[in-house]
Order: C-alpha cells, then sequence, then structure tokens
C-alpha cells in the first residue's frame, strides 16, 4: 500500500513587532528598572528641547517667545563679535581638561596606593578619609575658602601679618584662582572618583600578581607592567564620559569659590555656566543664554563623537558605539 504523506503544517511566521514584544515582557523587570531614569531624561533633557527657540529670537515679556522677533544667528552673532564666546569656551575646555586630566591620573595613583596597602585597618581608614570632602556642600567649600583668603578676616593674611609681610588681595588677582579652583576640585573628588580604579583593580586575577612575585618583580614593576595596562580600557571609558560633560563647568564650585558678579577674576574664572547664569538672572537676557547653551550642547556633542571616533581607530574594543 502507498503511504500517505501529509502535507507538514507550516507555521505563521512571527512578526517583527510581535518578537520585540516578547523580548520586552522577558526583560520587564529590568526595563521596571530603568523606568525612574527613562523619566528622568524625558522630563529633564527631551521636554525642554523647544526651548532652543529662544536662541534665534530676542525675547521680551511683551511678545512672549513665539511672537518676538525672529533674528536668526544675531545672538551667536554678538556673543563671537564681543569676546565672550571665545573666553567662555577657553576658560570651560581650560578647567575641564585639567579636571579630566590631572584627577584621572590622581584617582590611578590613589587606587594603586590603597591597593598596595596590606593592614586592613588602615585602608578602610584612608578610604574613608578620602571621601569625605566628596559630601562636603560646595557652599561650605566657598565660606571655608572666604575664611582663608579673605583680605580683611582671612586666616592667610593673619599668617603674612604676623611674620611681617604685606596682606595679598586674592579675590582681585585673577592669576591665581586658576589654581586654586583646580586643587579644590582634586581635592573634593579624587577620593570618590578612585573608586572606579580600586574596584577594577580588585578584579585582577591574583594568580597573575602571585605568578609575577616568583619572577622576581618587585611592587614598582607590578605596577607598571600589570595594574597600569590593566587599567587602560577603564581610564579609556571614563575618559569618553568625561568628554562628553567636556563644555560643562562645575557651576556650584566656581559660583560659591569666586561668585558669579566679581568682574576682576572674569578673565580667568568665567565659564559657561556663571556667563548663563549672569544672562538669566542679572541681565535678564534670556535668548543669550539659550544661545550659549546651545552652542555648549552642540560643542560637546561634536567632541563626543570625535573622541569616540579616534579611539574606535585605535582602539575599536574601548570604543563607546
Amino acid at each position: 500500500m502507498e503511504k500517505v504523506i501529509q502535507p507538514a503544517i507550516k507555521s505563521k511566521p512571527r512578526t517583527e513587532s510581535s518578537g520585540r514584544l516578547r523580548r520586552f515582557w522577558n526583560n520587564k523587570t529590568l526595563l521596571l528598572m530603568c523606568l525612574p531614569a527613562i523619566a528622568f531624561f524625558i522630563v529633564f533633557a527631551y521636554l525642554p528641547m523647544p526651548g532652543v527657540y529662544l536662541a534665534f529670537i530676542q525675547y521680551n515679556y511683551a511678545d512672549g517667545i513665539f511672537k518676538s522677533p525672529f533674528v536668526a544667528f544675531d545672538n551667536f552673532r554678538f556673543l563671537v563679535m564681543n569676546g565672550d564666546l571665545w573666553r567662555l569656551t577657553f576658560n570651560t575646555v581650560a578647567y575641564n581638561v585639567a579636571f579630566i586630566l590631572l584627577g584621572n591620573l590622581l584617582q590611578i595613583f590613589v587606587a594603586i596606593l590603597l591597593n598596595e596597602l596590606r593592614r586592613k585597618w588602615f585602608k578602610k581608614v584612608a578610604q574613608t578619609l578620602l571621601f569625605l570632602p566628596h559630601f562636603i556642600s560646595a557652599v561650605l567649600i566657598g565660606l571655608i575658602a572666604y575664611n582663608i583668603l579673605s583680605y580683611d578676616y582671612g586666616l592667610l593674611n593673619h599668617v603674612l601679618a604676623s611674620i611681617g609681610m604685606d596682606p595679598v588681595k586674592v579675590y582681585s588677582n585673577s592669576h591665581v584662582w586658576p589654581f586654586i579652583i583646580v586643587i579644590t576640585y582634586l581635592w573634593q573628588s579624587t577620593g570618590y572618583g578612585s573608586i572606579v580604579y580600586f574596584a577594577a583593580i580588585m578584579g585582577l586575577d591574583n594568580e597573575i600578581i602571585e605568578a609575577s612575585e616568583i619572577d622576581g618583580a618587585n611592587a614598582f614593576q607590578r605596577i607598571i607592567y600589570i595594574v597600569i595596562p590593566w587599567l587602560k580600557p577603564t581610564f579609556i571609558i571614563l575618559l569618553l564620559f568625561s568628554l562628553g560633560g567636556i563644555m560643562k563647568g562645575n557651576f556650584g564650585l566656581f559660583y560659591n569659590l569666586v561668585g558669579a558678579n566679581n568682574t576682576a577674576l572674569y578673565s580667568s574664572t568665567d565659564i559657561i555656566e556663571t556667563y548663563v547664569f549672569r544672562s538669566l538672572m542679572t541681565n535678564f537676557n534670556f535668548s543669550i543664554g539659550s544661545a550659549v547653551s546651545l552652542y555648549q550642547s552642540v560643542f560637546g556633542f561634536v567632541i563626543v563623537i570625535t573622541a569616540n571616533w579616534l579611539v574606535k581607530k585605535a582602539s575599536p574594543e574601548n570604543s563607546l558605539f
């Protein structure tokens, strides 16, 4: 007898949308955990985007946003012609380059020192003392700096007077403030920032360290040839993340240390954030403030894309995307 072969029943092809829904459902816990971050960026990053239109108008209260005269790029032209844009860009980028490079190098140095400590109780005490400055308010830091640097009541001038030297006007000398600001930032952020590098060192296989010790490598050689190369990917990733904010100044630090209206220090301490603050709160010039903020965002975006492209060319496995 001939065997009857029944045709196989073809299953309906799964549509792309149903596949996405299934992936969403399978990862519902992770998505639920991400909801606060997603909501944060939607509310504070995407919804305010229409406000960019302020950068291209001459805003006034009587006409409102959409009836104020459209001036195209006149606000940007004004910033370029009066020299403010170049000064703000140079100060902001220069400070952030110092913060990023010196900060990461110092954080790596501290993380390696903590790893080399053998007494656990001393390591814990050192970590705690290094973390404390991160939790000190910028307002309190500004107050401490004023009590040290004030011309009339500062500790510095009292010490100088006691040894027969003339007092110094720190708040009128723009040349010393880059050093003061960078040192203050490093003091406040190094301990906390070293956590990532210290955690990366903890992920290093102990067998590699033991093998190097058996081969006769001393502590300095282990750091140079094992620990530092191990930290290279972490350094590159943190560097790329930091470059995303290279046009964002630490407003709290600058405002509380220097203030926003100290004209004697504008040449060396005025950054984009303090300029925008003055434009909005003192001069009530919303259009100029929006123009500077838009320039800041576009410039930062270009830097991130360029830096990631260069890293991808040199070391593809360490790039962000």
